[in-house]
């Protein structure tokens, strides 16, 4: 570490403060629906969700060398383009979590460095096929495949308990809630982690601290695994709310459901390389979840905002880092130019947060200051699934029931004939 250079040692701390934004981020991707249905208390969901973020990093490096050695030629490449990336990256992070999107910030990093490269060398600097091989195919279809597995999911697991005492079967789930939580905590920690890993390992190898094709060094692996574990447990109130009450309405079972879906594809994406959004693979596996149950009403209007984040995040991300790279081109004062940029604008995202404030101890609320989570009539493919989706059996916490249940009428006048229960 002897040489690195004053460049080099901002890069790296401004790639661990987007890493820090990315558990924020990215929190309700793995707890949203356990706090939003009651299995764990906001806070130990958040708490036990950052030690399970840190321990991921430690499981594979293979993201990280797709980052590192994958999307951008290496040769030529200079370390001020890493740090405009990290700018553009760091910046659409805030913008989204003050407005409550839950978008990606793996799209937003490479939107970020996928910009700041090309305003530097040129679009022949980018590996097209490794883009769209590794970072848009996956973007298409891992929420997709988590969607429709947590919809067979949801349908399984209420097939399952049909016949079985309802308030049981809610305690296990819950208790199920809490380890596919763990998983999906386990699993970020091992696919997001990792992209910060991959960009600190870039920097290095531009600065020749390592040779190009190296693999993150163990101080890489601690500081990101720890800076995303930090920003884990500050907890993402805002991102947080929209998933667990602005998609859909969540019981046990459909939470359950959507994380084992949501960890299966993260692993599984992660330990092949593939650095899909964590993001998108949640929201498609909860939206899924909520189509799986009878009655369930997929909330289209906030999807729809949340595509259009998605669909924005590479260009908007892209744009602005190169935007960040054309002035750190310039030389000293244009590196200090973007870092002051980049600090105001973290502060002024800062402050419009305050005039709302959403935390541990509202998150769950139906109405913050007027933010209400609105009720909206089922949609086209919400009353089209639910058609052919079996019911639940039973209620519980408000579920829709199959079963009837016969409530006494009021008592009749003495003239009149006795009253026949009335069956609903």
């Amino acid at each position: 570490m002897e040489h690195i250079t004053l460049l080099l040692g901002i890069v790296i701390v401004t790639a661990l403060v987007f890493d820090f934004t990315n558990g924020f981020h990215d929190t309700a991707n793995a707890m949203a629906t356990t706090i939003s249905t009651g299995a764990l208390k906001p806070k130990t969901a958040v708490a036990m969700s950052a030690v399970l973020n840190l321990v991921g990093a430690f499981l594979s490096v293979e993201v990280a060398k797709t980052i590192s050695g994958g999307i951008i030629n290496e040769d030529g490449l200079k370390t001020e383009v890493i740090f405009a990336a990290l700018v553009g990256a760091i910046l659409w992070n805030l913008l989204t979590w003050l407005v409550g999107l839950p978008s990606s910030s793996s799209h937003a990093l490479f939107g970020g460095l996928i910009g700041a490269a090309v305003m530097s060398m040129g679009w022949s600097s980018i590996d097209g096929g490794t883009v769209v091989t590794k970072i848009l195919l996956p973007a298409v279809a891992a929420p997709l495949v988590a969607g429709i597995a947590a919809m067979l999911a949801t349908r399984l697991t209420y097939r399952i308990g049909s016949k079985t005492d309802q308030k049981a079967t809610a305690k296990g789930y819950r208790a199920g809630q809490i380890a596919s939580a763990g998983l999906v905590s386990l699993a970020h920690g091992t696919n997001d982690a990792q992209k910060t890993m991959g960009i600190i390992t870039l920097a290095l190898i531009t600065g020749g601290v390592l040779n190009p094709g190296a693999n993150p060094p163990m101080w890489v692996i601690v500081s990101a695994g720890t800076a995303i574990a930090l920003g884990t447990y500050l907890g993402g109130w805002r991102i947080i709310r929209t998933m667990g009450k602005g998609l859909t309405d969540l019981a046990p079972q459909q939470g359950f459901a959507a994380q084992t879906s949501a960890a299966t594809a993260i692993l599984a994406s992660s330990h092949i390389g593939f650095s899909l959004s964590t993001t998108q693979v949640c929201s498609g596996a909860v939206m899924g979840s909520g189509l799986g149950r009878k009655g369930g009403v997929v909330r289209w209007s906030t999807a729809t905002r949340m595509f259009i984040a998605w669909g924005l995040t590479l260009p908007a991300a892209g744009l602005v880092g190169a935007g960040a790279e054309f002035l750190t081109k310039q030389g000293s004062w244009g590196i200090a130019v973007t870092a002051l940029l980049l600090i105001a604008g973290a502060g002024t995202i800062w402050a419009l947060s305050r005039r709302n404030s959403i935390d541990h101890t509202n998150v769950t609320d139906d109405d913050i200051d007027g933010a209400d989570v609105p009720d909206e009539p089922a949609g086209v493919v919400t009353t089209a699934i639910a058609a052919v989706t079996p019911p639940p059996t039973g209620t519980v916490a408000g579920l829709d029931t199959d079963v009837k249940t016969t409530i006494p009428a009021s008592p009749a006048p003495p003239s009149a004939e006795p009253a026949r229960p009335a069956t609903v």
